[in-house]
């Protein structure tokens, strides 16, 4: 059976493609929508946009734990060799083809478009799907310099489970416990191992609270440090490794007030 599964996950990843093909183009109209006849095989990796309308909707819905926040969500490298320049991204239905502009570090939003709603359309990228993560990004203005605010990543949690943007988890290597699927049982277990980035190779993450302060422990770096080279593949951190950290947002002794602190690797001593 473990046989039969493994080639069963093997051919389900060589056999994925993500390809598109445009017919009987019309002129774009003022807001850059094109009515297009759209012949596409979907990539199981590829991001439901209804999903993702799905988690901006959640965030207004969980707004209160980052009242001052916006979400933008961001394209992060997953492979050594992908061009993370000159990004493009569109939402693709079967008649329907909506170019979504990308900012320089590929963070984007997505315009509500009802019809790429009805046609259940994908947000497909000009890369291989399995070159890259996709992230939903809740910020708090104002914040010091390299810090983030653990109401802020819980929410962040949340939204990007209820869009589906973690993508390529094994059924041998799950990176999501097989037992928690839902954004609430996620991102309020300790076992739910939702990863966040930083923007460099971090060496501690401190947490501050008042007069409280605690400097995580070592299996809340890295992944948990337990990945092999084979089952780097199947998570999303597969070249961020070095910039990865749980935090403990489903630990409400910590107020969503929270400030995440970061000593990064090539930090002066």
């Amino acid at each position: 059976m473990m046989h039969r599964a493994v080639a069963w996950v093997l051919s389900a990843l060589l056999g994925a493609s993500a390809a598109w093909t445009a017919h009987a183009q019309t002129a774009p109209t003022d807001e850059g929508i094109q009515t297009v006849t759209v012949t596409y095989t979907r990539d199981p990796v590829d991001k439901s946009y209804r999903k993702m309308i799905r988690g901006m909707e959640r965030f207004q819905r969980e707004h209160a734990l980052a009242p001052q926040a916006t979400l933008r969500f961001r394209l992060l490298p997953r492979s050594p060799t992908v061009d993370m320049h000159g990004i493009t991204l569109r939402v693709i239905g079967d008649h329907i083809a909506v170019p979504v502009p990308v900012a320089p570090d590929n963070s984007f939003t997505l315009p509500r478009n009802e019809q790429a709603l009805k046609e259940d359309a994908a947000v497909v990228a000009n890369r291989k799907t399995t070159s890259m993560t996709w992230r939903a990004q809740v910020m708090t203005p104002g914040l010091p310099p390299g810090t983030r605010r653990l109401g802020d990543l819980r929410l962040e949690c949340l939204v990007g489970m209820e869009a589906g943007l973690v993508s390529n988890s094994s059924p041998l290597f799950g990176w999501i416990s097989n037992a928690l699927t839902s954004p609430e049982q996620v991102c309020n277990s300790p076992d739910g191992n939702f990863l966040f980035f930083t923007e460099r190779p971090v060496f501690a993450v401190t947490l501050h609270a008042g007069d409280r302060t605690e400097i995580l422990p070592f299996r809340f770096l890295y992944a948990g440090g337990e990945q092999t080279r084979d089952m780097l593949p199947f998570c999303d951190c597969q070249v961020l490794l070095d910039r990865t950290y749980y935090a403990p947002i489903w630990d409400r002794s910590w107020p969503d007030d929270t400030l995440v602190t970061f000593d990064y690797m090539d930090d002066t001593p």
